[in-house]
């Protein structure tokens, strides 16, 4: 009902609007009337006849991304110096500090604290106007890889090689498996160590580590001398276990069958020895 009535006033309103200008145009001759009349007809034609709306205001597509951005600046400083140490891993590239900013929206050069951090990070080289990445050796490819592993007999910690560059896992084990290095497990502390697997490495044992060597009696069964290599935080290379479990579900005895040997000589003996012919009394007919 209040619709109702509030439009209703607008007619009358327009209504006495319509009589005013008429009575106008009237007073004002022919020739001023004419276009007075066509006047009041625009002035009044969008109120008989509304125009359509037009499309509603938009506002900003980016008002995800920008709070994004937001957020990742008021992070802590340590949670942007990873995402800016994880892209300069991923992409083994230099960046300035404005690049930085486009590729992951952390602002280096307005935050003193993420670019003193970032410059002073161990992990990371500044040559005053780049930043890169710095893993501990600076290796290229897999023949530089066999020869820092070759500089320490004592071994090489393959965390501190994983990060070299982006495909040094797979050089590891293409190594390995050519016998040119070993990798072996620290039963303690579960990472491997990569040793040289070098003839022409000369690698001194003192002689009572010999005599100790020498001086242990190892056991009889494969099952016990793997139980004491893991005791002692030594992965065993091999898995008697697993392996006597398969040779029982395929029906394969574990342990090798002896051959005896015959004691009778049969006919397909060559004979050598004629003149000893008590060797030969249980020749079989």
């Amino acid at each position: 009902m209040a619709l109702q009535e509030k439009l209703n006033r607008f007619k009358k309103q327009q209504e006495k609007c319509q009589s005013t200008l008429t009575s106008i145009a009237a007073k004002a001759g022919p020739t001023k009337s004419a276009s007075v009349q066509k006047s009041a007809s625009v002035a009044v034609s969008p109120l008989t006849n509304p125009r359509t709306p037009g499309p509603p205001v938009k506002f900003s597509n980016d008002t995800e991304r920008l709070q994004h951005i937001n957020s990742i600046r008021k992070a802590p400083v340590g949670a942007q110096i990873k995402r800016v140490i994880d892209l300069l891993l991923e992409t083994r590239q230099s960046f300035t500090p404005e690049q930085i900013n486009e590729a992951c929206y952390v602002d280096v050069n307005s935050n003193k604290a993420v670019f003193d951090s970032l410059r002073n990070n161990p992990k990371v080289n500044y040559d005053g106007q780049r930043f890169s990445y710095k893993s501990k050796h600076d290796l290229k490819d897999k023949s530089q890889l066999l020869v820092l592993i070759r500089k320490f007999p004592e071994g090489v910690a393959v965390i501190d090689l994983k990060d070299a560059y982006p495909t040094v896992m797979e050089d590891l084990q293409a190594l390995k498996a050519v016998g040119q290095i070993w990798l072996l497990s620290n039963f303690d502390s579960q990472e491997d160590i990569a040793y040289p697997n070098d003839p022409r490495a000369v690698i001194k044992v003192d002689d009572d580590l010999k005599q100790l060597f020498r001086g242990i009696e190892l056991p009889r069964d494969m099952l016990d001398i793997e139980k004491d290599l893991q005791k002692n935080g030594m992965k065993p290379a091999t898995n008697t276990a697993k392996r006597r479990a398969a040779a029982q579900v395929q029906g394969i005895s574990s342990k090798p069958k002896i051959k005896k040997k015959k004691d009778t000589i049969s006919r397909r003996t060559k004979l050598t020895n004629a003149h000893l012919p008590e060797l030969f009394k249980n020749l079989g007919s």
